[in-house]
């Protein structure tokens, strides 16, 4: 066969360090856009970016050049410096060391874009450390709490 084709669709998840608040409403579209476009110019598609003050969804399809970590490394990274240079008053913004990525059916996609665009409303019921234990009991991924957050 002389193309390769594939279809990597990825829900990806990340906090800021300590899940401290610091994705503020003022300006959290335009991060959300920023991270989308790092994303898009990476390789890959992103089909939504969302969140609440604390942590970052998105949806995206993962490029057959680069690996989930690589492409996760560039979106927080990138929009670390970002906003350190756009507002200067929050020069101690830091993303946590880690990330959760989990494959996403074609068929699902819809379901998780609905899922990831409620991110406010679905926040009123359940924190953060909540719904990220909840992803990973639902992938069977194995976890030590002790490890999880930082």
């Amino acid at each position: 066969m002389p193309q390769s084709h594939t279809q990597i669709l990825i829900h990806a998840i990340f906090s800021t360090k300590n899940r401290e608040p610091l994705i503020l409403p003022p300006w959290r579209s335009r991060l959300f856009a920023y991270v989308a476009g790092i994303i898009n110019e990476s390789g890959g598609t992103t089909h939504l970016v969302n969140g609440t003050a604390d942590h970052v969804h998105i949806l995206l399809d993962l490029p057959r050049e680069r690996s989930v970590s690589e492409m996760m490394r560039l979106a927080k990274t990138n929009s670390s410096k970002w906003i350190h240079e756009q507002f200067p008053a929050h020069r101690s913004f830091r993303w946590q060391n880690g990330y959760g990525a989990f494959s996403v059916s074609a068929s699902a996609a819809d379901r998780v874009k609905t899922y990831i665009a409620r991110q406010e409303e679905h926040h009123r019921r359940k924190t953060f450390q909540e719904e990220y234990i909840s992803f990973l009991k639902k992938h069977g991924i194995s976890y030590d709490e002790r490890y999880i957050w930082d």
